[in-house]
């Protein structure tokens, strides 16, 4: 599929909206998605990639596909036997200390975690120690101010997270997965901005939002705007020596 294209956007968003009942189709197609973005920048062939965070390993499996060494580290082993057995390839690792030597992958990689960690500058920091010199970062995480920022409680966590908790176990009956503080946090896009751009170790190759239609990389530069309307910020970054 075309990057940025309507059918693009439109395919994956009928994908997110069955996640809950199909989340193999999902995973899969975003998976493809996500390792297309790669090889343009870098091929994924005899590659070394590091997937930090990748859950029940739909990334990983799509970067071996490719011909990469793909390698998942995620501290949660309910997510790494999330579909019945544990992914080749897989090492229950936390990502703010990865049992990696420094310069160790071609590609490191991140879909959507950011947002849960507690300490973004670390993660990302543990990331580029991983990488290669000349080697890529892949990061992206969906911002708070977007209208998915609150996640299963998205859009009402704009009323307040507690609010949205509150009306989330109403609705459904049981309480929200992601609790603001704990396993969600508040991550945005222009602080997070400044802070890879003034590193000295990193260059920002991309800085475009993961999943629009059109103006990916435009939406991203506005400030104020940006919070609302990128959704989910994605960050190509190029380790430097």
């Amino acid at each position: 599929m075309r990057d940025p294209s309507l059918r693009r956007s439109y395919a994956l968003f009928r994908a997110f909206l069955r996640e809950q009942t199909e989340p193999e189709h999902c995973y899969r197609l975003l998976a493809r998605d996500a390792a297309d973005q790669v090889e343009r920048h870098v091929p994924l062939r005899g590659a070394v990639v590091a997937d930090v965070g990748g859950g029940s390993g739909h990334f990983t499996e799509e970067f071996r596909r490719r011909g990469a060494y793909g390698y998942l580290f995620e501290p949660d082993t309910a997510e790494l036997t999330a579909r019945g057995r544990v992914p080749d390839g897989a090492v229950v690792a936390d990502g703010y200390l990865l049992p990696l030597a420094d310069g160790a992958a071609d590609v490191c990689f991140s879909s959507n975690v950011l947002e849960h960690v507690a300490d973004p500058q670390t993660f990302l920091s543990e990331m580029v120690r991983v990488t290669r010199a000349g080697g890529l970062i892949y990061v992206s995480f969906t911002n708070w101010l977007s209208p998915w920022g609150g996640h299963e409680t998205a859009p009402w966590h704009y009323l307040g997270a507690e609010r949205a908790r509150a009306r989330y176990r109403r609705r459904t009956g049981r309480p929200a997965k992601h609790t603001l503080g704990e396993n969600l946090f508040a991550v945005h896009i222009g602080p997070t901005l400044r802070q890879v751009r003034a590193r000295d170790d990193i260059a920002v190759v991309s800085a475009r939002s993961r999943y629009a239609p059109f103006l990916a990389e435009t939406i991203p530069r506005l400030p104020g705007v940006r919070e609302i309307a990128t959704w989910n910020l994605l960050l190509i970054l190029r380790r430097l020596a």
